[in-house]
């Protein structure tokens, strides 16, 4: 296929298909009727399994080649924030298994992301900056909270390299949380 057959193709949409996804949906109904009619449910049920494959493939086809796609958006760390995805959802839980884990896995993920949420919610809320006044920021965020909670946000704390070492629990990651919203 040319670029420009492409270019034409792609131009306008789905809405240039509309005849021939009509023509298309028509005939898999006629089929699945007709093989309901002469050999049953059973068949029927086949047929539509059959049309559904064929109809997907035919689709394909319409789908413009990778290399005629725009390049994908920029994404941060965790993902598109403004689509939510079956993929999406088990990647940020995978993250949150494994930082309970090891807490190799918690220093490399979750605990930058928690302490960037932490240096927003300092930065809009209480005009503290974390990473120039740890200090201060552990104050702010300590209020009434256990002295134990800074260990995992802590920006001055060197990261763990060993793997087996037992990740952060899911209590302290749930009240770590819970202040982040309140902070």
């Amino acid at each position: 296929m040319t670029a420009k057959a492409g270019a034409a193709r792609s131009a306008g949409g789905w809405r240039a298909c509309v005849p021939e996804l009509v023509v298309t949906a028509i005939l898999a109904v006629t089929l699945i009727a007709a093989v309901y009619a002469f050999a049953g449910l059973g068949a029927s049920l086949i047929a539509v399994s059959v049309s559904a494959v064929a109809l997907l493939l035919a689709l394909r086809g319409l789908v413009p080649p990778a290399s005629e796609l725009p390049p994908p958006a920029e994404q941060d760390q965790l993902g598109d924030r403004g689509q939510t995805s079956f993929f999406g959802f088990w990647r940020k839980r995978a993250v949150l298994v494994e930082a309970t884990d090891s807490m190799a896995a918690y220093d490399a993920e979750l605990r930058e992301t928690l302490q960037h949420l932490l240096a927003a919610r300092l930065a809009e809320r209480h005009d503290v900056n974390l990473y120039t006044d740890p200090g201060q920021a552990r104050q702010v965020f300590l209020t009434g909270q256990p002295e134990g909670l800074w260990y995992w946000l802590d920006p001055g704390r060197p990261a763990e390299t060993e793997q087996k070492k037992r990740g952060i629990p899911v209590r302290t990651l749930a009240a770590i949380i819970d202040r982040l919203e309140r902070l």
